[in-house]
Formats: structure tokens, C-alpha cells, sequence
């Protein structure tokens, strides 16, 4: 199950994404998503999709993996593009029966909102296929130091987003556990119809919820007897360095935000 798990896995190559400063990444990313949600038009878009196919390459990751960070939102793209087509009305009149009909701007916005949810997607799978979770959270304190004059903790925060990160596939592997038991005792997940599916669900969340927190525990106590502290003073074994390179990369998605803007 592991493998198939995109979400927190990074994928080293080497490239020059790779070794830029997380900070320049996390920034670059929220400038892209402003750009993505900046898009009016199909000129907006295509450029977005040239520089993102463009950056995506460039990583030297096999864009398979962007592909299949995509896909598994495939269901939720569906819904919005059909709510989309049935819920807006202007345009031509592309089907009639009776008084349900559907316009060609149904469609057209559909079609417009499902591409750009793929594009968020896909492209801000790179965050993560190119920086450690230890990296992209010393990254976002570092992003978030400022916080400290406000009395936030932003290590508090970024502590959370890592146990986070490192339970999804732990808890996966709770989730493969219980469900190899139940086949081992006659109850195949995959030999049962859609209803009974699921009804076995709830049976499962049941004792993956109670190993999550068992597990939740066992960390606390291993924390504890390490004499882990919050506020405690800390050396970094890497620092952070901010060269011209994510300068560049910062450059790049203002650019593309305000091409986004203008076209």
C-alpha cells in the first residue's frame, strides 16, 4: 500500500527544484495557486500548462507521478464538473427534455474548473516529490518565524504537520492489517458487493481509529523519556540558504500570476 502512496513521498533526481531552499518552494507554490485561481480564460490557462509541464520536466520525475497525484481526485473533479453543467444556465442550449436542459456554458465552466483542479494538483504535488518532510518543515518555520513576535510558536505548528505527514502511511498499514485479518476469517473486502463494502468500512474504522491513538500514545511516551521539550533550544544539523536560483523561482510565479492576471 505504501507504494502506491504518493502523499509525503519524495522522489530524489538531482535536479535543480531539488535544491532550492524550501522557503522558495512553499512561496513559489502559493504564488501558483494564486495564479491558478487569477485564470479567466483559456489563454491564462494554456500558459499555466506550458510552464507548469515545462517545470514539471525539468525535475527529471517521471510525469506519471504527477498523473497519478491527479487521479486521486478523479471522483471529486467529476462532481464538480457535474454540478457545474447542471447547475449553470447561458449559452446555447446544447440538450432539452422536457424542463431540464443543459447550456453550453454548463459545460464550458465544467470543463474549465476540472482542468484547473488538475493543474493545482498535479503541479503542487511537486512541493512534496522534491523536498524531505524534515526540509519542507524548516522551511515553513522559517516562513512563519514571524509569527514569534505575535507569541505563536510556529515550531508547534510545523511539529504537527510532521507527525501528520509520517502517521498517514503508518495508519495505511493499520488499515492493511485489519483487512488482511478479516480475510483471513472469511470476509474479503474485495469479493463483496458495493452495500456490504460498505458496511465492512465501518467495522474497520473502528480498530484503526484505536491504533492510531494507541500508536499517538507510544509516541508521546518515547518523547517524554527522550526528554523532548517544545520551547527548547536547537541546533540545525542544515541550515537554510537562499540563493539567486530561488530568486529566480520566486521571479518565475510572480510573472506567471500577473500573466495570469492580464491575459
Amino acid at each position: 500500500m505504501n507504494e502506491r502512496l504518493l502523499l509525503g513521498r519524495t522522489i530524489e533526481t538531482g535536479s535543480w527544484v531539488h535544491r532550492l531552499d524550501p522557503r522558495s518552494k512553499l512561496i513559489g507554490m502559493l504564488l501558483y495557486a494564486a495564479a491558478i485561481l487569477l485564470a479567466r480564460s483559456w489563454a491564462a490557462m494554456a500558459v499555466l500548462a506550458i510552464m507548469s509541464l515545462m517545470i514539471a520536466v525539468s525535475t527529471r520525475i517521471p510525469l506519471k507521478y504527477y498523473l497519478r497525484a491527479a487521479k486521486s481526485l478523479r471522483y471529486l473533479m467529476l462532481f464538480i464538473f457535474i454540478v457545474q453543467l447542471l447547475s449553470v444556465k447561458g449559452g446555447r442550449v446544447w440538450l432539452s427534455l422536457g424542463s431540464f436542459q443543459l447550456y453550453e456554458d454548463g459545460f464550458r465552466l465544467g470543463a474549465f474548473a476540472v482542468i484547473r483542479t488538475f493543474l493545482l494538483v498535479s503541479f503542487t504535488a511537486m512541493l512534496t516529490f522534491t523536498t524531505t518532510p524534515a526540509r519542507l518543515n524548516q522551511g515553513l518555520e522559517g516562513i512563519l518565524s514571524p509569527l514569534k513576535r505575535a507569541g505563536l510558536s510556529p515550531g508547534r505548528f510545523t511539529l504537527m504537520i510532521s507527525l501528520a505527514l509520517r502517521f498517514i502511511p503508518t495508519i495505511l498499514d493499520e488499515a492493511q492489517i485489519v483487512l488482511k485479518a478479516q480475510a483471513s476469517r472469511g470476509a474479503d473486502i474485495s469479493e463483496l458487493p458495493l452495500k456490504e463494502k460498505g458496511r465492512m468500512l465501518v467495522t474497520l474504522l473502528v480498530p484503526v481509529i484505536v491504533g492510531a491513538f494507541r500508536r499517538a500514545q507510544d509516541l508521546v511516551y518515547s518523547m517524554e523519556a527522550r526528554g523532548f521539550r517544545m520551547e527548547a533550544p536547537r541546533t540545525r544539523y542544515h541550515r537554510l540558504r537562499w540563493g539567486a536560483a530561488d530568486t529566480c523561482f520566486i521571479a518565475l510565479f510572480v510573472l506567471l500570476a500577473a500573466a495570469s492576471a492580464v491575459l
